[in-house]
């Protein structure tokens, strides 16, 4: 005989509230647990495919770790460096452009740029700033980010969970599937099925969405003779998993570099904004239709909400398991109405009167 529906609700409640608290306290110590674990469930798929082609399992994460091992070291030879140097030189280069622009306006406004003008003044009080706090600025951050993700973090802990956890992945799946509570195991398929596909169409998808647009921005933003190319290119692919923002800040960012560099060299300014009008015509006709899909179950404006909620609750952390949260409450509500339009709540008596 199963617990009746109340005291279930008070177990699955009180398993749900320590599991926040859990994250709350736990916060940045869980982190690397949380990007190793993300790590193995990208990569399970791949392992899985080595796996039905007969190599073993053990052989399989191997090759998909020294796969991984010669990309990293490719990246922090060659790339890595290069991005590195090109954004301490664009936050150095940052004054320059707003007198650029203050210059620019003089000569084509000057009616509205005088000496007394708001917009003038307001242009010098910005340049002013960053040239003032841009240093203090760029330290902070780089400051703040090393103490949230060291290089401990980054080369030994995290690369070891997701090692451990993508060996054992099936197995773990497993022995959880086993301890579901028999009378609702069915449905817990069901649902974690249903997430998993969301997750899978949306984070490996748009992971892989965004590896190949930020590659494709950096090659032929570096190959137009746009500087800082490369980062911005980067920037651009990183940010393309939020919808629309991404694209519109990576644009503005690199059009307006590209106006500021190549002023009067029409052909070069066309080339920067043909290179994101093609980015985009291949995201939403080939690289998102075909990596992602089109019912992934996810609104732009529950994703954006998801990550400012999360980041402000759990600062990093909540960032990172701001996705994979909003896809899983979104198949639950999901469940949830469709098990309200078949409940007598919903219904009343309209079906006993027929």
């Amino acid at each position: 005989m199963s617990l009746p529906v109340k005291t279930q609700i008070q177990y699955w409640g009180l398993a749900a509230a320590l599991f926040f608290v859990l994250l709350w306290f736990l916060g940045d110590v869980i982190l690397p647990f949380v990007l190793g674990g993300a790590i193995a469930y990208f990569l399970d798929p791949v392992a899985d495919r080595l796996e039905s082609t007969g190599f073993s399992r053990a052989l399989s994460v191997t090759i998909i770790t020294l796969f991984a091992l010669l990309i990293f070291v490719f990246l922090a030879l060659l790339v890595i460096p290069t991005l590195v140097q090109q954004t301490a030189n664009l936050v150095n280069f940052a004054p320059q452009l707003f007198n650029d622009l203050q210059a620019f306006l003089t000569e084509k406004f000057p009616q509205i740029v005088d000496e007394g003008s708001t917009l003038r003044q307001s242009l010098i009080s910005v340049g002013e700033t960053i040239r003032d706090r841009g240093g203090q600025l760029i330290e902070t951050v780089l400051g703040s980010a090393a103490s949230l993700i060291n290089v401990v973090v980054l080369l030994v802990i995290v690369p070891v969970v997701a090692f451990y956890l993508l060996y054992d992945w099936d197995r773990m799946i497993a022995e959880i599937d086993r301890l579901l509570p028999r009378d609702h195991a069915p449905v817990i398929r069901q649902l974690a099925g249903e997430i998993d596909q969301t997750l899978a169409s949306f984070i490996r998808g748009m992971g892989t969405v965004c590896l190949v647009l930020g590659t494709y921005y950096a090659v032929a933003l570096m190959l137009v003779g746009l500087q800082f190319g490369l980062v911005v290119g980067a920037f651009a692919g990183l940010i393309t998993f939020i919808p629309y923002i991404g694209a519109l800040l990576g644009g503005v960012l690199a059009i307006g570099l590209a106006l500021f560099q190549f002023w009067g060299d029409w052909l070069s300014i066309g080339l920067v904004a043909g290179i994101f009008v093609l980015g985009q015509v291949m995201e939403g006709n080939v690289l998102t239709p075909k990596l992602v899909g089109s019912s992934v179950g996810l609104h732009p404006v529950w994703l954006i909400f998801a990550l400012s909620v999360f980041g402000a609750l759990f600062g990093f952390v909540g960032m990172l398991v701001a996705v994979p949260v909003a896809a899983s409450i979104g198949v639950l509500a999901r469940f949830a109405t469709r098990q309200y339009l078949d409940s007598r709540l919903y219904r009343g008596l309209a079906d006993k009167d027929e």
